[in-house]
């Protein structure tokens, strides 16, 4: 019986040696986020996500976004590669299968000819014609294999601007993208008249959403694990030129979409804690540690549902919350359609819609 003990501590204690000393695809380093802004004045908690309805409940698996055709039928990108269709009929929703991309779709995007793009954080850049075939348009940008594209949008001149996450964290390994130190994620241009590509801003901390302004002066990018917004400018006396929009945002900036009056409405994952912004963040070896446990030890974000609207200066103008996580929590993007708020959520089993009464 002792030497069972013997063993069985030696070998617990190889393990644990192993589990630290295991190297990571990501470097680490030390951070001290700034402190999180209060939830009050505009961000003050309420229950306006109270009101969401259910759109294919227990039929979309993980709509990480959405988004709608000139006809507003609604489209939701899913686990498994699939990008489905949900059709509003007399007797209720129809759910079609429109297209597969292969992959994992999580951004999408309808050109003017009605192609739709979608961000396959899989197989990089998609596009995918009225028929639902699918064909791969972008895989690398400046010589860098795309690692995790996120989101994408449609500029008005045609121009495609797609997120690159991180081009060493891959899909499958999201628990690793908090603690990645020296950043690599980028804001991707696709001129599709000839496929050129080239990178606007690079060193992001997980880029995420992509919104371009309805002029098309200037294009927006989420970046996750840094709690802001930049914005860069396509044209004008600054363009080229990079910025903050959004800056120390009270959770994890997603999904962004313009609202079609100037401002932007902004999806956050969940909200920030005090666990990850003081204890783990400013201590390296403390994300080393956690950054090699297994994915299911690692501890996940609240379930906490957020979105928030942007003025055309970056500023929050208001905020629409679920701080108990009962209705539709975890937000990961958000459109516009007329006076309603279509959602999506990775975590979720179906999309959101939400009545703006003052839209």
């Amino acid at each position: 019986m002792r030497r069972f003990v013997l063993g069985l501590l030696a070998l617990l204690l190889v393990a644990g040696a192993a589990l630290v000393l295991r190297p990571l695809p990501v470097p680490i380093e030390a951070w001290r986020p700034p402190e999180a802004q209060p939830l009050a004045g505009a961000l003050a908690p309420n229950e306006a996500l109270a009101a969401v309805e259910l759109i294919g409940a227990g039929r979309l698996p993980g709509p990480e976004d959405v988004e709608l055709d000139g006809e507003g039928r609604l489209y939701c990108g899913l686990e498994g590669g699939k990008i489905a269709r949900v059709v509003e009929t007399p007797r209720g929703e129809r759910i079609e299968d429109f297209a597969d991309t292969g992959g994992r779709p999580v951004g999408l995007d309808f050109d003017r000819a009605g192609t739709l793009w979608v961000a396959d954080a899989e197989r990089g850049l998609v596009a995918i014609d009225p028929d639902g075939r699918s064909a791969p348009r972008l895989t690398a940008a400046e010589g860098v294999a795309i690692g995790f594209a996120d989101d994408v949008d449609v500029a008005p001149d045609g121009r495609v601007y797609l997120s690159d996450a991180s081009t060493r964290v891959r899909h499958g390994q999201l628990h690793l993208a908090p603690f990645e130190g020296d950043p690599s994620g980028r804001l991707i241009e696709l001129d599709p008249a000839d496929d050129s590509a080239r990178v606007l801003l690079d060193g992001l901390h997980f880029a995420n959403g992509v919104a371009v302004a309805a002029d098309g002066a200037f294009v927006l990018v989420a970046e996750t694990f840094g709690y802001r917004v930049h914005r860069v400018w396509l044209r004008g006396p600054r363009q080229g030129e990079s910025e903050l929009f959004a800056d120390n945002l009270p959770g994890f900036p997603d999904g962004i979409s313009s609202d079609g009056r100037g401002g932007f409405w902004l999806a956050l994952f969940t909200v920030r804690t005090d666990l990850l912004d003081r204890v783990v963040h400013p201590r390296a070896w403390l994300k080393g540690l956690v950054a090699r446990l297994p994915e299911f030890l690692v501890p996940g974000g609240r379930r906490y549902g957020l979105i928030v609207q942007l003025g055309g200066d970056g500023r929050i103008v208001r905020s629409l919350h679920d701080p108990a996580g009962r209705h539709f929590p975890n937000v990961t993007s958000v459109e516009q359609w007329g006076d309603t708020l279509y959602l999506g959520s990775i975590t979720g089993l179906a999309a959101g819609r939400l009545r703006l009464p003052d839209a």
